[in-house]
């Protein structure tokens, strides 16, 4: 929004000025940073507040990909170990940037940077954008004098998150997509084409087969109102568990549920284990604190059984005892990991044995998604002509009892 505020000069002198911010404080508090004596913010004339709702909606909506991240994190990487300062690196990337949220908050970075803040403070507030990991792996860059090359790991790790993130979700799109289609045509078959045939079937007479009437009667549930309340139970049962899995204990549950699943489950194990590993990995060869890096990892781990497994290593940590020694004692971790982390913590390589495990991972992830998608196709399809044939059977069982009365 567009807003209109007033600031004293050194001589006294009131002097009138327009500036867009999300917030009068926002502005506030940028023109403060600056050194100015800020005498009050109001909303410019004309910019009404409908049109600062419809901004923020439209702002709420624009969404920043990986891919974006990537590209700033190597062209930053660049900029950095070239020697160009800071802040006209932020400069040209604010500059250069497509993404209008991402342009935003680069913006804001770089004033925050501007008013002597530092980057890593700056960024931790856009936790939208930049995560702990992201923000914790700059500190440490900043901290080290290594910022040109944490900010290229970073690129690195994003990069592989996008490649493993696209793996898990090619082997959802295929079952979904079949699934969605199955359904469709079920309920096609039995709104549209089946009632068509049920006034055939009441003018030959007779008795119905059961299978007929049953789909018939199903017909008939699907085009009343009964079908509506149905909906909307169906609704309701989806926004009660979505909100149950936000608390803790209904994330727990959940999770650990998921992790028993046959064939899927064992497939986000896999997927867990190679994040948590590509992770912790990354933060400790950026120089990150061990248990700054658990903490990262925990929130990131993305299942809350692998968060609280991270949880009890960080305390074990604390307490002066190894990280394989409690991820032994936990099901979820492989003997291979704990003794490939054992290994790691006696060579003091932590971070090289956690690369292994995570490049070793994502390739088991790929041949699992490449095992579960064989076989899920020929099982879709012979679902999908399951229902398609289950429909056509239940039209076609009267013309058989029509044929037995005229014998």
């Amino acid at each position: 929004m567009e807003f209109l505020y007033r600031i004293k000069d050194d001589a006294g002198r009131i002097q009138e000025a327009f500036a867009q911010a999300d917030s009068p404080a926002a502005l506030k508090a940028r023109l403060v940073a600056r050194g100015l004596n800020v005498v009050d913010v109001r909303l410019r004339s004309g910019s009404s507040s409908t049109a600062g709702m419809f901004q923020r909606l439209n702002e709420a909506m624009e969404q920043i990909r990986l891919r974006d991240m990537v590209v700033f994190s190597r062209q930053f990487s660049a900029m950095v170990g070239a020697g160009v300062a800071m802040l006209r690196a932020l400069t040209i990337m604010v500059e250069q940037c497509e993404n209008p949220k991402l342009k935003r908050t680069l913006d804001s970075v770089r004033r925050g940077v501007e008013s002597g803040l530092s980057l890593s403070d700056t960024m931790s507030r856009h936790p939208q954008v930049f995560d702990k990991l992201y923000v914790s792996m700059v500190r440490a860059g900043e901290a080290g004098g290594i910022l040109d090359d944490v900010l290229k790991r970073l690129a690195e790790f994003l990069e592989s998150r996008a490649r493993l993130t696209a793996k898990v979700q090619s082997a959802m799109v295929y079952p979904s997509v079949v699934l969605a289609v199955a359904v469709i045509v079920f309920w096609a078959m039995l709104t549209f084409i089946l009632p068509v045939f049920q006034n055939i079937f009441k003018s030959v007479g007779g008795e119905l087969p059961a299978y007929t009437q049953f789909l018939l009667n199903l017909s008939q549930f699907m085009r009343s109102i009964w079908m509506a309340l149905f909906a909307v139970a169906m609704v309701a049962a989806v926004w009660g568990l979505k909100s149950w899995y936000g608390t803790d204990q209904g994330r727990l549950q959940i999770d650990g549920l998921l992790l028993r699943l046959p064939v899927f489950g064992d497939l986000i194990k896999k997927v867990a284990v190679a994040r948590f590993s590509r992770t912790f990995g990354t933060l400790v060869r950026s120089g990150v604190p061990m248990l700054s890096a658990l903490d990262v990892v925990k929130d990131t781990a993305g299942n809350a059984v692998i968060a609280l497994s991270v949880d009890k290593v960080s305390l074990e940590v604390r307490q002066g005892g190894s990280i394989s020694k409690p991820l032994s004692k936990d099901p979820n971790f492989p003997p291979m990991v704990t003794q490939m982390v054992a290994v790691g913590e006696e060579t003091g390589r932590l971070d090289e044995m956690l690369e292994k495990i995570a490049d070793f991972y994502d390739v088991e992830v790929e041949n699992a998604v490449e095992a579960l998608t064989s076989i899920l196709e020929p099982i879709m399809v012979v679902g999908i002509g399951g229902i398609v044939g289950s429909v056509v059977v239940g039209m076609y069982l009267p013309i058989f009892t029509v044929i037995n009365q005229i014998r």
